[in-house]
C-alpha cells in the first residue's frame, strides 16, 4: 500500500463539497427571520424591528391584538392588521395589508428578487431585509428594487372580524 500525498489528504470530495453547499443554501433561504417569544412575534435575524408590528397569533389561536380566540383556519383577527400598514402571518408566507379602512389585501411574503421573507410592512409598503425591495401595499407593485416584479396576490376573504385565505 502507498500512502497517499498530503495535499490529497486535506481535499475534500466531490460530495462534500455539494452536500455543504446545499446545507449553506438550505440556511440562507430559512434564515430571514426568527421567532421571538419575548415581544409575541418575529424578529429579523440580524436584529431590528419586529416582522409584524400587531404580534402574531400563539399557538393556541389567541389573537395578541385582541385578546379572543381566532376561528379554526383565521390567518388573523382584522384588528391585527392596522389601517395603512400590515402584518406578516408567521409560518404561511402570507402578508395581509389594509391599504385603506376595512380594506383588506393579501401577497406572498417571498421577495421575488431572491427569495427572502419580507420583514415589516411601514410607510405603504412590505419591505424586504434582504436587498431593500419594497412592494406597495395596495396592489403589491414593486416600489423599489432589486425586484424584477410584483408580490402574487393571494385571494383572501372576511367573515366578521376574522381574514380567512381563500
Amino acid at each position: 500500500m502507498s500512502p497517499e500525498s498530503p495535499s490529497r489528504q486535506l481535499l475534500p470530495s466531490r460530495r462534500a463539497l455539494l452536500a455543504g453547499a446545499g446545507v449553506t443554501c438550505a440556511a440562507m433561504l430559512t434564515g430571514c427571520t426568527t421567532h421571538d417569544a419575548s415581544n409575541g412575534g418575529s424578529t429579523p435575524a440580524a436584529g431590528g424591528t419586529p416582522a409584524s408590528a400587531g404580534g402574531s397569533a400563539s399557538a393556541t389561536g389567541e389573537s395578541a391584538a385582541t385578546g379572543s380566540a381566532l376561528p379554526a383556519g383565521a390567518l388573523a383577527a382584522t384588528a391585527q392588521v392596522p389601517d395603512g400598514g400590515g402584518k406578516i402571518i408567521d409560518g404561511k408566507n402570507i402578508v395581509i395589508t389594509q391599504p385603506h379602512s376595512g380594506s383588506f389585501r393579501a401577497f406572498t411574503a417571498i421577495c421575488t428578487h431572491e427569495g427572502c421573507i419580507v420583514s415589516s410592512v411601514s410607510n405603504g409598503t412590505i419591505n424586504c431585509p434582504c436587498h431593500g425591495s419594497k412592494f406597495s401595499i395596495k396592489d403589491g407593485s414593486v416600489v423599489h428594487g432589486p425586484a424584477p416584479s410584483p408580490l402574487a396576490a393571494i385571494a383572501i376573504k372576511v367573515e366578521g372580524t376574522s381574514i380567512f385565505q381563500g
